[in-house]
């Protein structure tokens, strides 16, 4: 009886499509058209972030709100009020906020993605997806931070009378440098920090000193001119710069450190991107 259906139904060969994965071996390989690719899963890790951020806090996204404004207050009392830290001519107030506006999201994206591989690391041991969508969708989340934070910032222009002139058409161009920047150092922090842990522990004081080394309590003006070439190699400074000067339309924006931040960002983008390539291979293996 099974020969005569065997005979009467013969067995059909059906082609199965067979994906293989496998390490990229050129250096600037990057596959960034994956990213669009997986687009669906970034919009879910970056949401994802946004809401777990937030979930069952007992004032919500009122800290958005809150922590920008009381560091605004201590750095005023404290620097503007006591040390009597200069501000370009501009209330200290607003000039400090100008500068918390790109430095809390670089700090809360360092933050974040610093140590996304390793709090993915469930999904990042058993499903394919390219690697590169962890770090980025960390340094997408806090942008909702900062949309709340400009609104803020904006009412407080509006109450010191300052009115932004044309420089606030470059405005997009400096929130992308500082969303670089961002993803620059996320790339070689997550990457390192797969392997060697210590680097989770050591991204909030990284965050500390480094706030302290770029212009946020202090412009760019009290750095003596011999040094501001050395100065400007942080990337941070020609993004708060520029957002003062956007924003605040400051008389003197030195363009110069400006430029030279510019290109520190996307020299250190392209190293992180090469850098994450070639060790994400081992991600699964030791993660």
């Amino acid at each position: 009886m099974n020969g005569t259906i065997s005979s009467a139904f013969p067995a059909v060969a059906t082609a199965v499509p067979v994906v293989l994965i496998q390490p990229r071996k050129r250096w600037f390989d990057f596959d960034l058209a994956s990213i669009y690719q997986y687009r669906e899963l970034l919009y879910f890790l970056t949401w994802r972030d946004v809401k777990v951020r937030y979930k069952q806090a007992a004032i919500g996204v009122a800290w958005v709100v809150l922590q920008p404004l009381l560091t605004m207050l201590v750095f005023t009392v404290i620097f503007g009020l006591f040390a009597k830290m200069p501000s370009d001519n501009l209330p200290y107030p607003v000039f400090t906020f100008a500068a918390l506006l790109p430095w809390n999201y670089f700090a809360q994206a360092i933050s974040r993605s610093g140590t996304s591989l390793v709090s993915n690391a469930n999904l990042i041991s058993k499903v394919y997806f390219p690697r590169l969508i962890v770090p980025i969708s960390g340094a997408l989340g806090p942008i909702v931070d900062f949309a709340i934070s400009f609104v803020i910032l904006l009412g407080m222009m509006a109450w010191y009378h300052i009115a932004p002139n044309w420089g606030v058409l470059a405005l997009p161009f400096f929130l992308v440098l500082a969303f670089l920047t961002a993803l620059a150092s996320c790339l070689y922090l997550s990457a390192m920090n797969v392997k060697y842990r210590d680097v989770g522990h050591a991204i909030p004081f990284l965050v500390q000193f480094w706030m302290y080394a770029s212009p946020v309590v202090y412009p760019l003006s009290k750095i003596p001119q011999h040094w501001r070439l050395l100065y400007s190699l942080n990337p941070m400074v020609g993004v708060i710069e520029g957002f003062r000067w956007a924003l605040l339309n400051t008389e003197h924006p030195d363009f110069s450190a400006i430029a030279v931040s510019t290109f520190m960002v996307l020299a250190l983008t392209l190293g992180g991107l090469v850098y994450f390539r070639r060790t994400e291979r081992t991600f699964a293996d030791i993660i």
